[in-house]
């Protein structure tokens, strides 16, 4: 029987806020691939999400014939031989477990809650995505899996005789890259330049280094691995162990250290972003959901949602949370944790009005090409929505 392959989203996604404000798990990027893309190399088919309501038109879910076998994957876990191959060998009515948690559900037919009839102890080692920065610190082992991913019996476009080089064998060039003039050391990790991506004359580049698809390095940027930067991304300064998900920016000199950037978001010139205290003291992270600080270790930088952007010359604070579609400016420190749709800096704030939130959104997508969709501007409404939501219960209680 055919089986059709599905992420799911489990309760526990509020913890990655705001990354899952404006998209499901697994759609989350670390690695040089989305946890999504990751599956779909190992399974060698296409998935589908099963998510909150209001992202479902933007990711939506895909559900087969009645006699369709679903296979119904947990969205945080990062995919592997062994756990793949346990999938492949459980049957209907049949749940997979590790530690009490779910990770995965054979279900027959289009009943997605059915109970399960048997159920299962997977003994195997699981790589998981729980919370916000298990992004940055899973990164330099999901680069390196994701490069044997997509290198594995391919052979590299040549690299181009301008840039010095320290083992070559650990770099993989995608056709229609620019590579010049850089000096590429690959030897503390893997370095995989994407299709039409372009590394600028002049950068110092250590692996682990995952720069995508029509991705850029401007000229002199410092890369310390690992670093991602996804699909038309823009990276310079000086940029250590953080992800972008996708066409955000952060192209001037100024630093950036074990964050995580959404899509969509810019960092005016020399913004600087601190990722460890002046103590060597535990970083504590805001965590929007539980309406706590949480412990994310001894480093932990910026942490910020899809769609917001900061002026020039911003100064950031150790493990800093900014929300979704947030505009940043001022000269002093902002607070450690921005709400979604705000507007200003550390002495005053305002919300974000939607429209112009949407206006600006159309603006920053259509100056990379792309387009603000229908699905996106319900997405942000949504979310507009969910916020302010919150907002109000917090001020009543």
């Amino acid at each position: 029987m055919e089986r059709n392959y599905i992420l799911f989203d489990t309760p526990a996604r509020d913890l990655l806020y705001p990354f899952t404000y404006t998209r499901p798990v697994a759609a989350c990027r670390t690695g040089i691939l989305t946890i999504q893309e990751k599956w779909e190399h190992w399974l060698g088919t296409g998935v589908s999400h099963f998510t909150m309501s209001y992202l479902q038109e933007k990711y939506p879910l895909r559900l087969g014939a009645a006699d369709t076998i679903h296979v119904l994957i947990s969205g945080h876990v990062l995919p592997d031989k062994a756990l793949v191959d346990a999938i492949a060998a459980l049957g209907p009515g049949q749940e997979l477990y590790k530690d009490n948690r779910l990770l995965v559900k054979v279900v027959p037919g289009n009943e997605l809650t059915l109970p399960a009839e048997d159920r299962k102890n997977y003994t195997g080692a699981v790589c998981s995505i729980e919370l916000p920065w298990h992004l940055v610190t899973m990164n330099d082992k999901a680069i390196r899996d994701d490069f044997q991913l997509l290198t594995s019996g391919r052979t590299s476009a040549p690299i181009p005789a301008t840039n010095q080089v320290i083992a070559p064998e650990n770099i993989f060039i995608e056709p229609g890259a620019v590579v010049e003039c850089s000096v590429l050391n690959a030897a503390t990790g893997p370095i995989y330049i994407g299709r039409n991506a372009q590394v600028m004359e002049g950068c110092l580049v250590r692996g682990p280094l995952a720069l995508g698809e029509g991705a850029t390095l401007k000229m002199g940027a410092r890369i310390y691995g690992a670093t991602t930067l996804g699909p038309g991304c823009t990276g310079g300064g000086e940029i250590k162990n953080s992800v972008m998900f996708g066409y955000s920016n952060k192209a001037h000199d100024g630093y950036l250290g074990d964050a995580v950037i959404g899509e969509w978001c810019n960092l005016g010139g020399n913004t600087t972003c601190s990722n460890m205290k002046n103590n060597a003291g535990q970083v504590k992270v805001w965590m929007e959901a539980r309406k706590d600080t949480w412990v994310a270790g001894q480093k932990c930088g910026t942490l910020m949602g899809d769609l917001s952007r900061c002026g020039i010359n911003t100064m950031l604070n150790t493990g800093t949370v900014i929300g979704v579609s947030c505009n940043i400016f001022g000269g002093d420190f902002p607070p450690k944790f921005v709400p979604s749709f705000s507007w200003g800096g550390r002495e005053a704030h305002s919300v974000y009005r939607l429209q112009e939130a949407m206006r600006d959104a159309a603006a920053w997508m259509a100056f990379k090409g792309k387009e603000l969709t229908e699905a996106d501007r319900k997405l942000l409404a949504a979310v507009y929505e969910l916020v302010n939501h919150q907002t109000n219960t917090q001020a009543l209680s």
